[in-house]
């Protein structure tokens, strides 16, 4: 898959505070706050697992249960979860067009892409990326 960088400049008044769960997952709520993280992790060789979603996606909620264990079990991954009406233009900047679909970046480039629920293809991607 070719490396692509993005950068977002959208705005967004809504609700302005990220939220993290008990597993390191992150939620983020504004634009404003995503591109400030995005934007610092791009420079590193952090890997990024982005979780698009939304929640009425019966899908997705299978798939909470196996990201919260992955958070778990990769501390050294950030894990960010993205409601796709809620930050309707980041979900359109990746042209996610099925739930859930987890985008993998590392230093702000697509490593890989998941879509659907695939945890065993997730699992080995992101064993992949994270070295």
């Amino acid at each position: 898959m070719a490396a692509k960088a993005y950068k977002f400049v959208y705005v967004d008044s809504s609700r302005s505070l990220e939220t993290q769960s008990s597993n390191n997952i992150l939620t983020f709520h504004s634009i404003a706050n995503w591109n400030t993280h995005f934007n610092a992790l791009k420079g590193t060789n952090k890997l990024m697992v982005i979780n698009f979603t939304a929640t009425w996606c019966g899908p997705c909620k299978l798939m909470d249960p196996v990201i919260q264990e992955f958070a778990s079990k990769y501390t050294d991954v950030d894990f960010i979860k993205v409601d796709v009406e809620e930050l309707i233009g980041v979900s359109q900047a990746f042209q996610v067009q099925a739930l859930p679909t987890f985008i993998l970046f590392k230093r702000g480039k697509v490593a890989d892409k998941v879509v659907g629920v695939k945890k065993e293809e997730l699992k080995g991607m992101i064993e992949k990326h994270r070295k």
